[in-house]
This record gives C-alpha cells, structure tokens and sequence, in this order.
C-alpha cells in the first residue's frame, strides 16, 4: 500500500494508528457498565503520544494522567495482578532508597504499599495502604497527582480536532472538580475525592504528609467519578469497602446465572476462568438485559455484529446474553433510510457512541449501520435461542422485528435483485468494507486489485441462509405456516445459487466474495470457514474447506489465518490480511462441528488453546500475528489488539461446544451430545447447571482415547441425556 493510500486510509477508514504497542504496556483494564479504566502495572495512568491509558466514560477519557509518588519517588513495583473475577487490581509497591544531601534517609523495602483500585457505577475508587516495617519512626510525603483532558475516543485513535471546549477546576479542602464544557453543550466534570483531607490540594493534585510509627500503618483513600449532563449523575460518595462488597456482589450474581465448566487441565481451567470474567466485566446491564460491550480501550461500546456473534458462542451456557442482546438490536433497528449512517428500514444497528465528536457529526457513529452481516445474524440469534430456551413470549415479540429485518434482506440487501446480498456505503462518510473484516484493504481480487462494489461476501450468503432457516422455523412456531414453507424454498433456492456462483475449483474453496460486476475475488480466505457455520456448504465441499484451512497455507500452529499465505496481500502483521482472529476460529469451529469434521476440530482447538497459555492473564486477545509457529517461542502480538474483546474472551466455550457436539432440546428437555470428541489436552469436562426446559443437570464427560463417555452426575428434573456416536 502506498503512502497516500495508507494516508487516505487513517483520514477516511477511521484507522487506529501503532504509534504505541498495548502489548508492550500489557495494561491492566478494568470496566464498570460505561466507565472503564486502562492502566499500567503500578496502576498509574501514563500519558503519552499513542497511549490509551485513562478512566474513560461514555466514550470520553476523563482522566489522562495518574501518579503516586513517595516522597517525590516513584516507588518500586513488586507485583500487579488483576483478581481473577475481574473485580479489582492489586498492586504491591515500596518505597525506593530515598537520598537528600548525598545521605540514606529511608532504605528500600522498608514501606509496603498496597494498592488497590476498582470501577462502580461510573466512579474509580483507590485505597492506598502503608505499612512501615522500619523501627524508627518515617515521615512520608505521599502525592496523588492527575490531569484530565477529556479526549474523545476517536481523538485518542488518532483523528484530528480543529476545536475544543473549556476547561475550569473547583476546589475545596477535599475535592477537585474539573469541568469540561464541550462544543456538544455538554458538561462533562471529573470529580476527584480524598479521605482524609490531604494537607494540600489543587487542580494537579493531592499531598498527604504522614506520620507513621515505628511498624505503624496508615490509609488514604480517593476517587474520581465521571459525570455528565443529561445522563445518571453520580452517586454521593460512599465508603471504599461498601462500594467494593456491592461491586463484588454484583459480579457474582451475574456469575450464577451461567453454566459452570470445570476440566482435568488447570491451565484450561485458568483460561475458561478469564474467558467467563472477562465477559462479565464487558457485559453491560442495558433497560433491555445485559450487553457484551465489543472490547477495552477502542471499542467499550454496543456494537451490533461483535454482540451477536459473543451470544452465539455462549448461547449454551447463557441464553440471557442472547435474549438482552436481540432486545438491544430490536429497539435499536432502523426505521428509515439515511444515508449519513447507512441505515435502512429494518437493518441491525453496527455501531453507537456518544462521545462529543459522535454528538456534533465529526465522526458518524453516534447510531450507524453499516455492517451488512448484522441483520442476517440477528434473525440466526433469535432462531437459535429460541431451539435453545423455547422462549414463545420472547420471539413473538421479537417477530416484527425479525420480519423488517428479512424484508431488509430482500430488498436492501440485495439491491440488484440477483439473490445475494451486497453492501455498499450510501454516505461519504461510513465504512467502505462493511463485512466483519472491515479494513479497507480486505476485500480483494488475486492479482491484489481491490474490489469494486456493490460486494457480496461469501459468509454473509451463508448467514442469510441460516437466517431464513431459522425464520421458518420461528414462523411455524407462531402459526405462520405459508411464510414458514416460502422461507424455507428461499433458503433452498440460495443454497443452489451460491454452489454455482461462489465454488472456485481452482482453488478448491469459496470465493471470497463477489464485485459488483460479479466477478469473483478468488483469494483463499477464512471467510470461506466461516461458511460451514451457516450450514451451506454441500459436505464434500465443506471437507475440502476444511482441509485447506487446516494447512500450513492457513494453520499458523496457533490459529487459521484469514488469508493464505500464497494470497497478494498476506502480511502477518496486518489487521485483517494475514492475522489470526480467535473468534473468526471459533466460528470456523462451530463449523467444523456441524460437519463432524472433529479432527480438525481438534486440531484448531489444539492450537488456540497453546496460544491462551502463553498469553498474560491467560486472555485471548482481539487478534494476533499470523507467524508461523516456531519451536519454544510463542505467538507474537498484534500492536494495537483490544484485551479483553468480547468476541475473543467467548471463543474456549464455542469450541468445547463444537467438540461436545451439543444440542440441547427444550421442548423435549433432552440433551444431545452428537459424537462427541475432546482435543488431547482435555481427559476430563465436567459442565455443571446446564439448564434445558425446566431442568438443570451435572455432566462428567471422560476421554478414552478418541472416545468420550457422558455421565450424567446431577439432574433436576426430567431431561434425557443422549449420546450418537
């Protein structure tokens, strides 16, 4: 790519410049509902020229700066660990040798600091507690110091301002209020609090000067909560720890309502335990029910496509996400055509913010639709939970929805007529790829050429396949017979179309996509996986897929590319050309599973599960280098990759789901296990609470070489368990 292109780019496709890595930092995040926090290991906030660091609310970074210094020292970091719910960072700190006029005044190591921090109801709460394990008694000057500058999300990845609003600080003896009047005539204000009053206060910081017995302890506590007007003002400050013992409390009722898996390796354990906490920090509670907030630091927001897709890989162990997530997205659909933010009538929102650039139209994401793929999945979610819960109310409140959305569909969607469907941008402004790989250099023919619009990716037909599958099935349920028989003989009529015009023998796989003169991208991508999870694929075909993507063309060791590595445009290093997706692999699996195909199934999750080891805290991330796997070295990072990401932390449960062959029958209340295989580094699963119909069961499932036998150790209620080898 050329210089101007790359330029034209980062000006147009709202590209996050690499100008720091966030692998390098590995910060630590935490999120409550809209706020959340990105900060370094000694639990500062760090700013600089590509950070991200800083206490963000409803897209806007409120504090920009954090910094403890211990007599105008930073002190020494001994450990730093985000607790494995997710719940609060801890960080164990000490004073460094303090020197004035050449002479030792306070030793090293003879202050303990502990440091903890956490996020509730858009505030960030601090204890910091000393102990002096020195005989003699210690004067220590403590400071506390922080800037904010109010940076909206997209300035942070990098788009440019000509103009900002006015700042202005309030102070008292124990408070700093900094003020943000914004050109949206919004007042954003940080509100910085200490317990005790710090002997000197102002708007850069706070200074505590404390005197500390010999062995004696001391504790300062702060906050900073984020308010906004118009929207829910905060909470008059509460003590530290009720505000904890509520936030755990919360985190834990969210915790139950789900499935619990436990298995025979403690590594895996320790990566399902991540997984299923980062879902529950990123999941928001919405009017609607909870939310998976797309990921920590660019994208702590609804997003349409991301959430569907997370509902989908937990659905088995936590339908409620599926049912907030498809009561979201209805209340949210589009009612009328614009083309500024691609919407349509009945198409499936992409994308909301409400920072201040998103609110004056600088960016055009306050409410934007621009993902063809997120109408189809929305009707395939509302099908697929309804098989899972048989939850009638639900769906038929959802049906008028799912009914504009299949009209979005047909005529929309397919706006040449030809029976598959397209996207292309109606503004100036919106996304020119607008397919899950939406960089604007994703879609592309061989010779690297891009492709001209209107483009027809491959998985979006399979998606619309599976949606009038699934919406026939809903229809017969709610007494539509006719729609019921008519989407069907649709779904039949695609299934032919796509064989004749997306199977490219050359290549032994499926187009890419189709141009808008219907000429094929044939490229060699992941999107084709992405097919046999729509269940369009013939089975021979879908063998043939599976073969290729399990190559070293695709299979790094790690994880499938999403494109070969004999593709024009194969970089390992970039975001959509050459990476590795673990949720992309995880719809590939899902995939892999439907067509039985469970040794190569295994061998995905073989590699996935090595990448998780290897990762900090056991996360998943956003994305990773494509780099072939070498001996005794790990998989390399990506720069700029979002952890956690909902999509990514919900991947180890959409595998184990593929592997177990699970289907799960409310109306029957039977639970199916359709040839089920675990990968070699699993002897043991034991899935605890599943709920089918009105029954909840234990299940020990147990590895004799390629075999597994299901034992059922619990159930509540009259559910059947089965088992087709």
């Amino acid at each position: 790519m050329t210089t101007e292109a790359l330029a034209q780019q980062m000006r147009v496709q709202f590209y996050i410049p690499a100008t720091a890595s966030l692998q390098e930092r590995q910060p630590r995040t935490l999120k409550d509902g809209d706020t959340f926090g990105v900060f370094d290991h000694y639990g500062d906030i760090v700013s600089g020229d590509g950070s991200p660091e800083g206490l963000y609310h409803n897209d806007t970074r409120y504090l920009s700066a954090l910094r403890v210094l211990i007599n105008g020292k930073r002190p020494l970091l001994l450990s730093s660990t985000v607790q494995d719910n997710n719940a609060v960072l801890s960080v164990d700190l000490t004073n460094p040798d303090l020197i004035e006029d050449g002479r030792l005044v306070l030793p090293r190591d003879m202050v303990h600091v502990i440091r903890s921090k956490f996020l509730w109801r858009g505030a960030c709460y601090e204890r910091l507690g000393l102990r002096s394990y020195s005989g003699d008694p210690q004067q220590i000057d403590l400071a506390v110091l922080y800037a904010c500058d109010f940076a909206d999300i997209f300035e942070i990845r990098g788009q440019a301002r000509d103009r900002r609003g006015q700042m202005m600080t309030e102070l008292t003896c124990e408070e700093a209020t900094i003020v943000y009047q914004g050109l949206d005539s919004v007042q954003r204000r940080a509100i910085v609090g200490f317990d005790p009053p710090p002997a000197a206060l102002d708007q850069e910081g706070a200074l505590y000067r404390l005197d500390l017995p010999p062995h004696g302890r001391a504790s300062v506590f702060f906050s900073i909560a984020c308010a906004e007007d118009g929207s829910e003002q905060p909470e008059p400050r509460q003590s530290f720890f009720v505000c904890m013992r509520q936030a755990r409390h919360q985190m834990r009722a969210a915790a139950t309502r789900a499935a619990a898996v436990e298995t025979s390796n403690e590594i895996f354990n320790e990566v399902l335990c991540r997984s299923m906490a980062d879902l529950h920090m990123l999941l928001t509670d919405t009017k609607h029910g909870p939310y998976p907030y797309a990921g920590i630091p660019w994208f702590s927001t609804a997003f349409g496509r991301d959430a569907l897709i997370t509902a989908i890989q937990v659905l088995w162990i936590d339908p409620a996400i599926a049912k907030g997530v498809l009561k979201y997205l209805a209340a949210t659909q589009a009612k009328e055509v614009r083309p500024e933010a691609d919407a349509e009538p009945g198409k499936i929102l992409h994308e909301t913010r409400r920072g201040e650039m998103a609110r004056l139209g600088e960016v055009p994401f306050a409410r934007y639709y621009g993902a063809v793929d997120g109408t189809p999945l929305f009707v395939v979610l509302a099908g697929m939970y309804f098989e899972r819960t048989g939850d009638l109310e639900t769906i038929s409140d959802l049906w008028p929805h799912i009914d504009v959305a299949l009209k979005w569909i047909d005529k929309y969607g397919d706006r040449d007529g030809d029976g598959f469907v397209e996207y292309h941008r109606l503004g100036d402004a919106g996304l020119v790829n607008q397919g899950w790989k939406d960089s604007s250099d994703s879609v592309f023919h061989a010779d690297g050429g891009d492709a001209e619009g209107p483009i027809a990716i491959c998985e979006v037909q399979g998606y619309v396949y599976a949606a009038k599958r699934h919406a026939a099935k809903i229809a017969g349920a709610i007494g539509f017979s006719a729609r019921s028989k008519r989407l069907d003989r649709e779904a039949d009529q695609l299934q032919a179309r796509f064989e004749a015009a997306y199977w490219c023998e050359d290549i032994g796989t499926y187009a890419l996509a189709l141009d808008g003169k219907k000429r094929p991208c044939i490229v060699r991508s992941s999107n084709a996986g992405q097919v046999l999870f729509s269940g369009i694929a013939s089975e021979q075909r879908a063998r043939r897929v599976a073969d290729q993507l399990l190559s070293r063309d695709f299979f790094s060791g790690w994880g499938i590319r999403t494109i070969a590595t004999s593709e024009s445009r194969y970089n390992p290093m970039s975001y959509h050309n050459g990476s590795v997706w673990p949720h992309d692999n995880a719809m590939i699996g899902l995939g892999l599973g439907r067509y039985n195909l469970k040794q190569h199934l295994q061998q995905l999750c073989n590699g996935i599960f090595d990448t998780a080891a290897y990762m900090d805290l056991r996360r998943l991330p956003e994305l990773f280098c494509g780099f072939q796997r070498m001996p005794r070295k790990g998989p390399t990072f990506y720069p700029v990759a979002c952890s956690p990401q909902a999509w990514a932390s919900a991947v180890p449960f959409a595998l184990l789901h593929g592997c177990l062959g699970l289907e799960l029958d409310f109306a029957a209340e039977h639970v199916r296990f359709r040839r089920p295989r675990l990968p070699d580094f699993l002897d043991e699963v034991t899935v605890r609470s599943l709920s089918v119909g009105g029954s909840s069961l234990d299940i020990l499932l147990r590895r004799y070489g390629a075999d597994v036998s299901v034992n059922v150790l619990r159930a509540d209620g009259p559910a059947q368990v089965e088992v087709i080898l």
